[in-house]
């Protein structure tokens, strides 16, 4: 007795295809499973055995073996439970699946029966829906996220006793839609805004900058003058997410299994603030089969790193390349895989250990030595990727006891959507989204300086020993500002203020 039904892997943040073989014949009784599995597939065997049995179901006392074609493919996690056993049941004519051919069948089995979530399903059905795929049947727990892709069947399953009564025709299961059109209609998370920072409008015109441009910001300051409050506000004054961008950080965070079970979509910007004692590991990313780190949980949003210097160096080198490239590639003896991490990088620090060097109210305690000490935690390669580097000074009383309200983040962000979309048009043939992302060679053709403004530069660029990357971070923030003022071109005064935001690495780092 032969049967092959469809089911996905996964590697990466891509689906592949798995044909699930199983023959089944007389012989000592014998369960083995091939392909190669690994230990939670090898593991199958004992809760498809359970499962069929406690549904009410007879498993073959015979030989069964299942093969997981291709067999060049390492096959990992839970998620083969369901078609080895539907392939078994198939195979021993205890049901007929119709539409073989045109289905895919995911998840992971109780032992009573019941289907439980797995990670990942959303781009094994995207790979499926490519793929020609008609159905897929998935864990009702899955159904959400599965059923965001349009043009294939998703049928929730709650349990295999169901699953075999719907091929009986006793009682069939109903497609899973999900109303993408009422589901963007809903208004986004509530999120922090900014007209509850008092003061502070030189900083706050420094992340409006940042955010019309998606530059990676480092603030400096004593301790309480409200770094971590506006880092926490700039989710509000980010564009909102569009279909394609909500689609790759859904399924970054389904591959990671932190997706909530009751949102088909993630419509807010990912803003993700790990704690100092991360490992790079858990930064980067990792595992046997690695799964997204931080840097990749937080694609499309903001990854806010609290007291860097209190980050471990090596932790810290890790952001380098990914800063650089927009994505991170993770190598392990089972694979090497790469996630996309396109963040923006906010990143707080007091200027000292104490916290209060250069502050108006207290003095600093910090010998020489222990400054030059903590400021060496960031290497200069780090600095030089961070494109805004902006001073946070202590906030005046008159500013904390005024009862008037700041410009909200609503009106921020709606400069901020006008800049963006200006950025969209002009690089609409480049695959380029952002002013941040542009490489050395676009450089002369979209940033190119008056006399002036060349003038001002060269000046800098003398005085303050810049190196060539700050030189062109330094003309990607100009471009930005003149955007946000709709000129054309780059002027001095645009030059000039991009300058100021990178003359801290001098004052702190020389």
């Amino acid at each position: 007795m032969f049967s092959q039904l469809n089911s996905c892997g996964l590697m990466g943040m891509d689906g592949f295809e798995v044909f699930v073989q199983t023959d089944i014949s007389n012989g000592m009784p014998a369960f083995e499973v091939v392909g190669p599995p690994d230990a939670a597939v090898k593991e199958a065997k004992e809760r498809v055995r359970a499962a069929i049995k406690n549904s009410g179901l007879k498993f073959p006392a015979k030989r069964i073996i299942i093969n997981l074609a291709p067999a060049a493919q390492k096959k990992g996690g839970s998620g083969y439970d369901l078609p080895m056993t539907m392939s078994i049941l198939n195979a021993t004519e205890q049901i007929y699946i119709d539409d073989a051919e045109e289905s895919v069948f995911i998840g992971e089995l109780s032992l009573d029966g019941t289907l439980n979530s797995v990670d990942g399903v959303l781009p094994m059905v995207i790979f499926a829906y490519k793929n020609g795929y008609k159905k897929a049947f998935v864990p009702k727990d899955n159904a959400n996220e599965a059923a965001v892709i349009d043009g294939i069947e998703i049928y929730p399953v709650d349990n295999l006793k169901s699953l075999c009564d719907h091929f009986d025709g006793i009682k069939r299961i109903e497609p899973y839609t999900v109303d993408l059109k009422d589901y963007f209609k809903q208004s986004a998370e509530a999120v922090l805004d900014f007209s509850d920072v008092k003061g502070q409008e030189n900083v706050k015109r420094a992340l409006e900058i940042a955010a019309a441009g998606n530059h990676n910001v480092l603030l400096i300051g004593s301790p309480g003058t409200g770094k971590t409050m506006l880092a926490q506000r700039m989710p509000g004054i980010l564009p909102d997410l569009t279909f394609d961008e909500a689609l790759e950080v859904t399924k970054i965070h389904s591959i990671a299994g932190i997706l909530p079970k009751d949102k088909p979509l993630i419509l807010n910007r990912p803003f993700r603030s790990p704690h100092h004692t991360v490992s790079s590991s858990a930064l980067s990313g990792g595992g046997t089969i690695p799964k997204p780190g931080e840097l990749s949980l937080a694609h499309n949003g903001i990854l806010f790193l609290d007291e860097l210097p209190e980050f471990r160096r090596d932790v810290l080198e890790v952001l380098r390349q990914p800063l650089e490239d927009g994505e991170v590639t993770i190598s392990r003896v089972s694979a090497s895989l790469t996630y996309p991490c396109n963040i923006m990088l906010i990143a707080s620090m007091n200027p000292c250990k104490c916290g209060y060097l250069g502050d108006a109210r207290r003095e600093c305690t910090c010998t020489p030595a222990q400054i030059n000490n903590y400021r060496s935690r960031i290497s200069g390669p780090l600095l030089d990727r961070i494109d805004i580097q902006v001073e946070v000074s202590s906030v005046d009383y008159e500013d904390l006891s005024s009862g008037k309200k700041g410009e909200s983040s609503k009106d921020v962000k709606e400069r901020v959507n006008r800049t963006r979309q200006i950025q969209l048009e002009r690089y609409k043939d480049l695959n380029i989204y952002s002013n941040s992302q542009l490489g050395a060679g676009l450089l002369q053709k979209y940033c190119a300086l008056d006399s002036e403004g060349d003038a001002i530069l060269k000046a800098a660029f003398d005085n303050l020993g810049l190196s060539a990357r700050a030189h062109g971070r330094i003309l990607k923030v100009a471009r930005t500002i003149a955007d946000l003022e709709g000129e054309d071109n780059i002027k001095a005064a645009h030059v000039a203020e991009a300058i100021q935001y990178r003359s801290l690495d001098r004052k702190y780092f020389e």
